[in-house]
């Protein structure tokens, strides 16, 4: 495939220097198609998937159609996801940084509407958002569309996915028919074929290659196993991998809040994303993974499109997925700048076409993985605990407690005795802590949490302050650390990380909250 720079696209001077200051000389193929057409004015409807450069095939041309001196709205780019909408404002706006005259903006729900009336008020041209605020300001008459020349439908496939459809069409006819309307989308359904009918204008069908699509990087594994016994499998990989962060895919929200409630019951700090949600669920669920509140995130693909996290280690498809171009996107959540990364799939008796079809998609090796058996994962765990043992010795002075051991203990034991007991001892120790923290069961709060009792409220003149402090003080766990507190006139509840349960239980039991001597257990779920 022949390539070609970004300046043998007749692109503006402040275009092409935005373009080097991004690093990117070589236009992708996606760039090389798209942009040509689109300065001529024509609708297209562009397959591509995340990863492709496809926010600047159609920003490019649109950054370079836009009258820099008209203070008015000029092209609307539709979203699926607050997430997406914002990565597209972001990308805009480096490619815009030397046409000064050009302002963009991301509307979406879950941000205060009077910001972003303000802002529409200032002069901003182009309009990224999602449908349902997109079409709010409309309804308001705040976003004025007689200016309207573009109008951009990014990632169409997952917007009709979430049922936007009805808001997606009350978009297309009310904006002047003269405009340029641009399809981009990863899949190419019938119901796409139907809206581009209806509301463009001799279109161009333009795609990309499937088969450049595959990380090299990712190591891909399928694991030959019945329905029944995936949840067992899924826990021991994780078990055995214990990766930093990981993703594992449903194709249902059903399986998703039933995977999630699952895990959560055997202990994992773990929350699920699907179209259900509403944008502050989501926001919230979204915030607590980068923060690694959680470790496992458990997603649809509708939901998941837009995550851009680094440091995911691994990703499951607890179902594989029905469509083989998700797949592409499912397993591109890891491996990222410059990082390894595993992809394993769960492969029932009846997925066995579909797995072949993943393989002739990508185009990529895909090896037959092994459940871990319980031996293995012990193994593992004890190899872990030595690597860190021996790293310690390598970097702590240890002479102090040599010769408390050897004045102790009269050479009656070997060195081997001591450390085979210490290591027990230790074993034994997080193994009860582990069993513990399992024990709690449901409190009723937040993913990764344990909900608290104190028998102690606003009659004791107790406030949220002093419960964080007094904890944190006593603990030794951060403040932060520390979820949602509700006092009551005669008690309160708090929640605080569920492996620090036992922990702040431990401590805080027959201590003083502001003088008054508290009991503290784990709250009953309503």
């Amino acid at each position: 495939m022949n390539k070609i720079k970004f300046t043998e696209l007749g692109l503006s001077y402040e275009i092409l220097k935005a373009v080097d200051d991004m690093g990117f000389e070589v236009a992708t193929p996606i760039q090389k198609n798209a942009i040509p057409e689109i300065m001529q004015g024509k609708d297209i409807i562009g397959r591509a998937q995340t990863g492709t450069g496809k926010t600047a095939a159609f920003g490019i041309p649109l950054l370079e159609k836009i009258d820099e001196n008209l203070k008015k709205p000029q092209a609307i780019i539709l979203c699926p996801t607050r997430e997406l909408a914002i990565q597209v404002s972001r990308e805009l706006k480096n490619l815009a940084r030397y046409k000064h005259g050009i302002q963009t903006l991301p509307v979406y729900g879950g941000q205060s509407i009077g910001k972003q009336i303000q802002a529409l008020n200032r002069g901003a041209q182009i309009i990224i958002g999602t449908p349902g605020r997109v079409m709010d300001h409309m309804r308001r008459g705040t976003l004025k569309l007689n200016n309207i020349d573009f109008l951009v439908l990014d990632e169409v496939d997952v917007m009709l996915d979430m049922g936007f459809i009805d808001d997606i069409e009350t978009i297309l006819r009310d904006i002047p028919e003269d405009r340029q309307t641009l399809f981009f989308s990863a899949t190419i359904p019938k119901s796409i074929h139907k809206l581009s009918k209806r509301y463009q204008k001799n279109s161009q069908f333009i795609k990309v290659a499937k088969e450049k699509m595959t990380v090299p990087s990712i190591d891909q594994y399928y694991l030959k196993i019945k329905r029944k016994n995936k949840f067992m499998a899924l826990t021991r990989l994780l078990e055995y991998h214990n990766p930093n962060l990981a993703l594992v895919f449903c194709n249902t929200r059903k399986m998703v809040d039933e995977l999630t409630s699952e895990l959560m019951a055997d202990g994992y700090l773990v929350d699920g994303l699907h179209g259900g949600l509403n944008q502050n669920q989501r926001d919230r669920v979204m915030s607590a993974f980068r923060d690694k509140r959680i470790k496992v995130l458990v997603a649809t693909d509708v939901a998941a499109r837009g995550i851009d996290v680094d440091n995911v280690e691994a990703v499951f498809n607890f179902e594989l997925p029905q469509d083989t171009d998700y797949y592409v996107h499912r397993i591109g959540r890891t491996g990222r700048a410059g990082n390894s990364g595993k992809a394993f799939s769960f492969v029932a008796r009846r997925d066995n076409n579909q797995l072949k079809k993943i393989r002739r998609h990508t185009k990529s090796r895909i090896d037959q993985g092994n459940i871990p058996t319980l031996n293995d994962i012990e193994k593992i765990k004890f190899k872990h605990l030595i690597d860190d043992i021996a790293e310690y010795i390598e970097t702590e002075d240890l002479s102090k407690y040599l010769n408390m051991i050897e004045n102790s203990l009269n050479n009656d034991y070997s060195v081997k005795e001591i450390a085979a007991a210490l290591l027990k001892k230790s074993l034994t120790q997080q193994e009860e802590e582990a069993e513990n923290i399992e024990n709690f069961g449901d409190t009723g709060a937040e993913p990764g949490m344990v909900r608290l009792f104190i028998n102690a409220g606003s009659r004791d003149k107790l406030t949220p302050g002093h419960v964080v402090g007094t904890i944190a003080g006593e603990s030794g766990i951060a403040g932060g650390n520390i979820g949602a507190i509700d006092i009551y006139e005669n008690f309160s509840f708090v929640e605080v990380p569920r492996e620090d349960g036992q922990q702040v239980l431990t401590t805080m039991n027959n201590n003083f909250i502001k003088g008054k001597k508290i009991n503290m257990e784990p709250a009953q779920a309503k």
